[in-house]
This record gives structure tokens, C-alpha cells and sequence, in this order.
């Protein structure tokens, strides 16, 4: 499988660790009254649906940028690569309005 990495173009798979949902970038608040069930939540319950879904790779064996790869999950075609930090700020930006 090609990934193409935002920064470094067409790369092979071999070189990112898959490292799970993209939704992790969306970690609970420990502040929370319900910190304790939000963690559980967060760490192990996790929807495995067929067609797209996003998800975290790491660049291992390159320049060790995290990326959101949203990808189908039935013909494994990659429809979108981003860099993890855009997607974080982005989602930082829209819940302050």
C-alpha cells in the first residue's frame, strides 16, 4: 500500500506503524466527574465499520510525522492523508466557536 505523505510525496506502508482510530486524538478530560468511564471508553471501546475511516500512522522509518489516513476499510483505497497536528488544531479551532 502507497501512502502519500503530505510533505515527502508517494511512500510504501512498510515505513508507518498503524497505531489505531484517529478518534484517540480526541482524549478526555481528566477534570471530568466522569473521567473514569470516558477513559475506559477511550481506550477500549472502538467501532470497527466497513467503508471510510480514519486512522493514526506514525512515520517511523522517515520523518516521524503522525498522520490521519482516512481510508476504506473494505478495498483499503487511501482517500485522504493529513498531518496529525493540522487535524488536531483544526478540531482545537472549531470547538472554540
Amino acid at each position: 500500500m502507497i501512502i502519500n505523505h503530505p510533505l515527502l510525496g508517494p511512500r510504501d506502508s512498510s515505513e508507518f506503524s498503524y497505531l489505531g482510530d484517529a478518534a484517540l486524538l480526541n482524549r478526555p478530560s481528566a477534570k471530568s466527574e466522569t473521567a473514569t468511564d470516558d477513559f475506559y471508553r477511550y481506550q477500549y471501546l472502538r467501532d470497527n465499520p466497513p467503508g471510510e475511516h480514519r486512522e493514526l500512522w506514525y512515520h517511523e522509518h522517515g520523518d516521524r510525522s503522525w498522520l490521519v489516513i482516512t481510508r476504506n476499510m473494505t478495498t483499503h483505497a487511501i482517500t485522504k492523508v493529513e498531518l496529525a497536528r493540522d487535524v488536531k488544531r483544526a478540531m482545537i479551532e472549531a470547538s472554540k466557536s
